[in-house]
């Protein structure tokens, strides 16, 4: 071997060690990342609760489950209760079942939901949103209570 020869292999390994060089390319392009079903979903129910003029989220009987299973202890309200989605490699799909406060405009409502869950989903996960169906199933009228069973404690 030559001195010429000898030195370059001396100087790339000392590279190796101090780690200017491993792996190859982009580190963004080293591997795969999954989003679950359950991320987006959460996601997508906490922007739509955030809208000015929903109650509620999920049908009636999924909120009257759902009251219960939040006064067991240890259970935790479901930030993901009224969504459903559909999540692909680079794209998701969402529906939404919501409960608007009377006198708002239904579409107006709609319409900020889709606007809030599209910007949260693709901000955070950096998937597409192709779609988000809004469901309205409820009214919440001034004078009516929330659909909670009355504890038995005391």
């Amino acid at each position: 071997m030559t001195d010429m020869t000898q030195s370059t292999e001396v100087e790339q390994q000392a590279q190796l060690r101090k780690g200017t060089k491993r792996g190859g390319g982009d580190p963004a392009t080293r591997g795969r990342t999954t989003i679950a079903d359950g991320v987006v979903e959460k996601i997508a129910g906490l922007a739509a609760r955030d809208v000015l003029g929903v109650h509620a989220m999920g049908s009636g009987l999924s909120r009257t489950f759902g009251a219960v299973r939040d006064r067991v202890p240890g259970g935790s309200k479901s930030a993901s209760r009224g969504v459903k989605v559909e999540v692909g490699e680079v794209q998701t799909a969402l529906d939404l079942e919501i409960v608007v406060d009377y006198g708002v405009s239904i579409s107006d409502v709609a319409k900020a939901v889709r606007e809030n869950v599209i910007a949260a989903v693709e901000r955070m996960t950096g998937l597409e949103v192709v779609e988000v169906n809004v469901a309205v199933s409820d009214v919440k009228l001034p004078d009516e209570e929330d659909e909670e069973p009355e504890s038995r404690l005391q």
